[in-house]
């Protein structure tokens, strides 16, 4: 997936513009591999386009664990990164969630949801 079918996605989703898409869409994919454990960051990477697999491996904890955070402080430092208010972080972090579930294999994306809590999950399927 390139990052401008990805912006793309979030924009129609959401209804925001494609900088805030693509900004959102960097955001949330820098705070997962962030969560991951190295080995699932890695995997995740590549289904991803090369630039942002090298930026999500520069991102991510060199830890071998995950380390999940509470989904409302995810969106609240998405929207900080990306100076959306807090209602459209929700919107976009639940629209790339969204898309990724579309564009990987339910067994890689059930692997990345497997790290995180539920609400991730949640999130990602509420979004039309």
């Amino acid at each position: 997936m390139e990052l401008r079918e990805l912006a793309r996605g979030v924009a129609e989703r959401t209804g925001l513009s494609r900088e805030e898409s693509a900004d959102i869409s960097w955001a949330v994919l820098e705070g997962l591999a962030a969560q991951l454990s190295e080995g699932e960051a890695k995997h995740l990477a590549v289904d991803l386009p090369d630039l942002l697999a090298a930026e999500m491996e520069a991102a991510r904890r060199r830890r071998q664990g995950a380390h999940p955070v509470p989904v409302l402080d995810f969106i609240r430092d998405v929207g900080a990164r990306t100076g959306l208010p807090e209602s459209e972080a929700r919107a976009g972090t639940g629209a790339v969630l969204a898309e990724l579930s579309g564009s990987l294999s339910h067994e890689d994306y059930g692997h990345v949801m497997g790290q995180l809590p539920a609400a991730y999950r949640e999130l990602g399927a509420t979004v039309g």
